[in-house]
């Protein structure tokens, strides 16, 4: 394995890898980084979840002149969502040699990213749209880029960027080096390769399985609509220890942890636009067992520092296979079991066969708990609780109360069902508004192989998942509600 030590690269650089735990390089940045640092353009064809943001991104950050307030790189991604996770990356990798990255997208303020702008940023990260509408206002010059990267590049070509892509390179300076990554090679992209690309060395990573093997994986089929009653209901059920659900908009993660909170769960919220404080001071809340349920964006997937995760639940199926990796990734860990369940739209079903397939791991079909069996859960944690209480033995206390409660009433089974009433919690239906959210694009490359009606056939009802036997008590003795 190739050391970052070995690549020749700057003290700062250097500094910041180490902050960040690497220490060996993953194969497509020990053969992308030497070439990029070269100034050679280059096409990367590998999977998401192989590490090529810092494939590109660390070469990129090595040629940037901080003492030049202009922009001298642009990657270009498909979704904002990969465009902030793109940019924290970055920032992160730049720290030490003062790189300042900004990320632009469609679905924010238009006039905050403006401000940002004349703030000098060296290195722009955007979705082509928001790039585009930015040049178009002439608020983002790229007459002084030195590098362009365009991430995912089948994927911005499926969600039909391709024309939008072009008139972005036409904008940018001949003289540049230009970086392509892309999971597949299809003709537009090949296309864009010969047009805009100078004697492109290529450099190509066979995909493997990036999965954990002690995580169980599941999904369950549900309409947009009725996500919410089916996430309570298994968290009822599962009773997790530490749970993480995982939302793909800022505003999905506050209606999601503002519901959970009108349910009686303990939850708590955290995305990018949170200030350092604040995420840090719900970490701290969830790594002490103070918060049950943290409800997070892809972005604060990245770098979570924590353990102990015993479920994650994916209330949107991620956009990328990396992202459900690095996700699930917060469970099982230091060789412990987990499970991760994510929710699939009918129409949502070609996105779970691509990270299928990435991570070469089927996922169970889970069907949906009633509020029965919600119900039958939480009685069951109850009556653990009592018998935990019994095996311990200090009740001397209480005994005199129970006496009298015996004496009053003689029926000892009466007693223990009211008691198991007051201490159980029953499922909530309070009403709570989650705004919907429309399914992602459909896919139309290679991997659906014939799409949702194909796997709704295969994926029939013998085998699924059941409640009653097959939950994992994992579950705090002290600490929680009752």
């Amino acid at each position: 394995m190739t050391k970052f030590a070995d690549l020749n690269l700057s003290p700062a650089i250097i500094k910041a890898v180490n902050r960040l735990g690497f220490e060996e390089a993953t194969p497509i940045q020990a053969k992308a980084i030497p070439l990029g640092l070269e100034g050679k353009d280059l096409i990367g064809q590998a999977q998401t979840g192989t590490g090529k943001t810092a494939a590109f991104g660390i070469p990129l950050i090595e040629k940037i002149d901080v003492k030049s307030p202009h922009v001298q790189g642009i990657i270009i991604a498909p979704t904002r969502e990969l465009a902030i996770q793109v940019s924290e990356e970055l920032y992160k990798i730049g720290t030490e040699a003062r790189v300042k990255v900004l990320a632009v997208y469609g679905g924010s303020d238009i006039q905050r990213q403006i401000r940002a702008l004349k703030k000098g940023p060296h290195i722009i990260v955007g979705t082509p749209g928001r790039i585009l509408d930015h040049i178009n206002r002439r608020t983002l010059k790229l007459g002084n880029v030195e590098t362009l990267v365009l991430d995912e590049a089948d994927e911005m070509l499926n969600m039909g960027f391709i024309d939008d892509i072009e008139s972005i390179l036409e904008t940018v300076p001949e003289e540049r080096q230009t970086l392509l990554f892309s999971a597949t090679m299809p003709t537009p992209i090949r296309r864009i390769a010969e047009r805009f690309m100078k004697s492109p060395e290529v450099v190509r990573v066979e995909a493997k399985e990036m999965t954990v093997p002690l995580i169980e994986q599941f999904f369950v089929k549900v309409p947009e609509r009725e996500k919410f009653d089916v996430l309570a209901r298994l968290i009822d059920v599962h009773s997790p220890e530490l749970a993480i659900v995982f939302g793909r908009t800022k505003r999905r993660v506050d209606e999601l942890a503002n519901a959970l909170t009108m349910r009686g769960y303990i939850a708590e919220g955290i995305h990018g636009d949170l200030t350092q404080a604040k995420r840090m001071s719900v970490l701290k809340k969830f790594k002490e067992g103070k918060v049950d349920v943290l409800v997070a964006t892809d972005v604060a997937a990245r770098g979570l520092d924590i353990s102990g995760v015993t479920h994650v639940y994916n209330y949107d199926i991620p956009q990328d296979p990396e992202s459900y990796v690095h996700r699930i990734g917060r469970t099982g860990r230091a060789g412990k079991e987990g499970m991760a369940v994510t929710f699939v739209s009918p129409r949502e079903m070609g996105y779970l066969r691509i990270v299928e397939q990435t991570t070469k791991k089927r996922m169970q079909p889970m069907r949906p708990p009633t509020w029965d069996e919600a119900l039958e859960g939480q009685q069951r944690i109850t009556m653990e609780k009592l018998e935990e209480a019994i095996k311990e033995g200090s009740v001397d206390e209480y005994r005199q109360v129970a006496n009298e409660l015996l004496a009053e009433h003689v029926d000892a089974v009466t007693v223990i069902a009211a008691a198991l009433k007051v201490l159980t919690k029953e499922p909530d239906k309070t009403p709570v508004h989650i705004t919907e959210e429309r399914p992602l694009p459909q896919k139309r490359d290679h991997y659906q192989g014939g799409g949702g009606d194909r796997n709704r056939n295969r994926r029939g009802k013998p085998g699924q998942q059941s409640y009653k036997g097959n939950r994992k008590p994992q579950r705090r003795t002290s600490g929680r509600r009752p």
